[in-house]
């Protein structure tokens, strides 16, 4: 686990003051800006992503439970369709021999399989469903993470892992819709899924990828692309 200035490590939600938290992305001081019956939020104007405070956060065994309550069927059309908004991407920008991992795969790996049918090797990892550290030592051409970064306390610990995973010229794939405008938080379907606590602006990809050093792409609302530069 990597650290910051004050000592405190990264991905801890550490209290500024009575209402400043560091950004789980970025680091930086965020500010309160809206309140449900639930749960509190923060804005980050470094980077633009907004968090749920940690004493919302669900603890492990009520994150599963919301997670086992999911019913994503691979034989479901809707669903494929759904799925192919990160599919067709990372197909066009790889090669048939390419290898991938699939972080986040959930207890059915669907869109996994979905790259399998189409002649690639694929690996899975889940921290619930298929928690295989192994995955992590080896290096893939694609790593996908579908709807999975919202839900993580240690977003950029985590994608930074994912990235260091990746050959040279290999591709990273983020799908998970992207924040707007603050004033329409309050309408926003997305922020009302209990599990989902850090929510991604377009500006906060362009963080992420001049982080990382990655040409970035906006593939579509919910799907970006961040690629390893040339050495």
């Amino acid at each position: 686990m990597g650290w910051v200035g004050n000592g405190l490590p990264f991905g801890v939600f550490m209290s500024l003051d009575s209402g400043v938290f560091a950004c789980p992305v970025c680091h930086c001081s965020t500010r309160f800006f809206y309140q449900d019956k639930r749960r509190s939020y923060y804005h980050c104007a470094e980077c633009g992503a907004a968090h749920v405070a940690q004493k919302d956060h669900l603890c492990d065994e009520l994150e599963k439970a919301e997670y086992d309550k999911h019913e994503n069927n691979i034989d479901d059309e809707g669903y494929r369709r759904f799925l192919t908004r990160m599919l067709d991407p990372v197909i066009a920008h790889v090669d048939s021999s390419a290898k991938g991992l699939d972080f986040g795969c959930g207890p059915g790996p669907a869109l996994a399989q979905m790259f399998s049918e189409r002649g690639f090797e694929m690996s899975v990892y889940d921290k619930y469903y298929a928690d295989d550290q192994a995955v992590f030592e080896t290096c893939y051409d694609f790593v996908i993470t579908t709807e999975v970064v919202e839900h993580l306390k240690s977003p950029m610990l985590e994608l930074e892992r994912l990235w260091s995973l990746l050959k040279p010229q290999g591709c990273l794939g983020v799908m998970t819709k992207r924040l707007k405008e603050l004033d329409s938080f309050a309408s926003w379907h997305y922020k009302n899924d209990p599990t989902h606590i850090v929510f991604f602006h377009e500006k906060t990809f362009a963080w992420i990828a001049k982080k990382l050093n990655a040409q970035l792409s906006i593939e579509s609302a919910d799907v970006v692309l961040l690629t390893k530069k040339s050495a």
